[in-house]
C-alpha cells in the first residue's frame, strides 16, 4: 500500500516504419474433361512454379506450399461429371524487395498461374516493437510529470506498469494476376512501393508524487 497521492495515467506510441516482409501466393490451376489430363497439367504447373522460385531462392525468405484442391465439376441436373479442376497454393515471403515486382510478374506470365498479393509486414521479433514500448513508456513518464507539475508536485516513484498490448497494422497492397499463356516480349517491369506499417503500444502506469501545493 502507497502512502501519499498517486498518478494514474496511460502512456501510448504511434509508429510509422518500413516493411521487413513482403508474402504472395502463387496459385497454379488446371481442368480438363480427363481427372488424370487434369493432375498432369496441375503437376507440370506447379513444377514450373518451383522452378522459377528455385532460381530465386537466395532472395526468397520462406514459402510454403498451400491448400491443394481437386474436385469435379457437374451438371446442374444429376451427378455426371463434365470436368474436373485442380489447383494448387504457394505462399511466398521474402525479405528483399528489390527484385518482387519482376518474380511477381515472372510468376504470373506462366500458363494459368494467378499472383496474388504483397502483403507487408514486419518480423514477429522487430525491434519496431520494442522501441514503441520504449516510446509508450516515456509518454507515460511525460504525462504523469505534467499532472504532478500542474498540482506543484513532482515525481517521486514508480508504483506499477502495466502492458495493454501491442499490435501491428499490417498493409496490403493487393494486386491480382492472371495468365493464360506465355507473353511474348518478356517480362514487363513492375515497381513495388512497400506501404510503412504502423505499430501500436501502450501502457498504464501509477505513480507516487509528492504533496501537491494547492491554493
Amino acid at each position: 500500500m502507497v502512502d501519499g497521492p498517486v498518478v494514474a495515467v496511460r502512456g501510448e506510441a504511434y509508429q510509422e516504419v518500413a516493411p521487413e516482409l513482403a508474402r504472395f501466393t502463387v496459385t497454379a490451376t488446371a481442368r480438363d474433361r480427363d481427372r488424370e489430363a487434369t493432375l498432369t497439367r496441375l503437376a507440370e504447373r506447379a513444377a514450373a512454379v518451383r522452378v522459377l522460385l528455385d532460381a530465386e531462392d537466395p532472395g526468397i525468405e520462406r514459402r510454403e506450399t498451400g491448400e491443394l484442391r481437386v474436385w469435379p465439376e457437374t451438371r446442374r441436373s444429376g451427378e455426371r461429371v463434365v470436368a474436373y479442376h485442380g489447383s494448387v497454393t504457394t505462399t511466398v515471403t521474402v525479405s528483399d524487395f528489390t527484385a518482387l515486382g519482376e518474380l511477381m510478374l515472372r510468376l504470373a506470365d506462366q500458363d494459368q498461374v494467378e499472383v496474388a498479393g504483397p502483403w507487408w509486414s514486419l518480423r514477429p521479433g522487430s525491434p519496431a516493437h520494442r522501441e514503441a514500448r520504449h516510446a509508450a513508456i516515456a509518454d507515460a513518464l511525460l504525462r504523469a510529470r505534467e499532472y504532478a507539475e500542474a498540482l506543484g508536485a513532482r515525481v517521486t516513484a514508480l508504483i506499477e506498469l502495466a502492458d495493454e498490448g501491442a499490435a501491428e497494422q499490417p498493409m496490403m497492397s493487393r494486386m491480382a494476376f492472371a495468365a493464360g499463356g506465355g507473353a511474348e516480349g518478356g517480362t514487363p517491369e513492375l515497381a513495388l512501393d512497400p506501404q510503412p506499417q504502423t505499430v501500436h503500444a501502450a501502457v498504464r502506469a501509477r505513480f507516487a508524487i509528492s504533496e501537491p501545493v494547492l491554493g
